[in-house]
């Protein structure tokens, strides 16, 4: 022990858009690993030489106009992994696994769904069960991991604004929770709810709805998990909201949290 590591996850709504607000955040937080979500850039227009500057290691993988994932990290990654290996649709621009310390750290964008009756939702459903399975084989619950980014589920009813008129939104719809919660059952422990369990602290503010942000009605549905042995070694967490009030901002903000390691 001895050393931290502050690992840090932001949906950043496209990564083009908002390189002042990350190339700032980078600056002033100084995390050893930042997981980005939502990046909305093809591989071959990623930004490198604007992050260049922050002289982060930069791992990518994304599409055009859509979905997208990275991480940024103070360490060249020891290995990398893009997406699912199950023999379905690869996902690797919602899926990236890197090991940095010895520790694996799992960026993931999940999907939001759409609505209740869509196949979206039927199909966000399932991607959190090939993830549990992804972890069991990739993975041991009793050994250090990190699990992190837009999970687009909110599992308490304090973890959005008005929990009784979103029963039926795909973020907070009792089986989006229920498949979460047996995803996180695997092993991984939510380290802001551990350190924070009556704090009430959202990551996301809806642009569509004026003055959201003002009045606080938000969602926390940006996490950072870890396995047993590494969450009680977690020591802080904390969301950044300052971001969220930038200039042309990401519709949610930075989480953090570091570990003793």
């Amino acid at each position: 022990m001895g050393s931290c590591m502050k690992v840090a996850t932001f949906n950043v709504n496209s990564l083009r858009k908002r390189l002042p607000i990350v190339l700032d955040w980078l600056a002033q937080q100084k995390p050893d690993v930042l997981c980005l979500q939502e990046t909305k850039v093809q591989d071959s227009e990623f930004p490198l030489l604007a992050l260049a500057e922050s002289g982060y290691e930069i791992t990518y993988r994304g599409m055009k106009s859509y979905n997208g994932v990275a991480i940024l990290s103070r360490e060249k990654p020891e290995a990398v992994a893009y997406g699912f290996d199950d023999g379905g649709d690869s996902e690797d621009a919602r899926l990236l696994r890197v090991v940095i310390k010895g520790i694996p750290i799992v960026n993931t964008y999940v999907p939001q769904g759409f609505e209740i009756d869509s196949p979206k939702y039927q199909y966000k459903l399932g991607w959190y069960d090939r993830l549990r399975k992804y972890f069991e084989k990739h993975l041991s619950p009793n050994k250090p991991a990190i699990w992190c980014g837009d999970m687009n589920v909110a599992p308490r009813p304090m973890d959005v604004h008005s929990p009784e008129k979103h029963l039926k939104h795909v973020c907070y719809h009792e089986d989006a929770r229920r498949v979460y919660e047996r995803t996180l059952a695997w092993g991984f422990q939510d380290v802001f709810v551990k350190l924070y369990p009556d704090r009430q602290q959202y990551t996301f503010w809806d642009y569509r709805a004026p003055g959201s942000l003002e009045a606080n009605r938000g969602w926390r549905i940006d996490h950072i998990l870890a396995t047993a042995s590494l969450a009680e070694h977690c020591v802080r967490v904390e969301v950044d909201v300052e971001p969220r009030r930038a200039k042309d901002p990401s519709d949610h903000t930075f989480l953090w949290a570091e570990f003793s390691v």
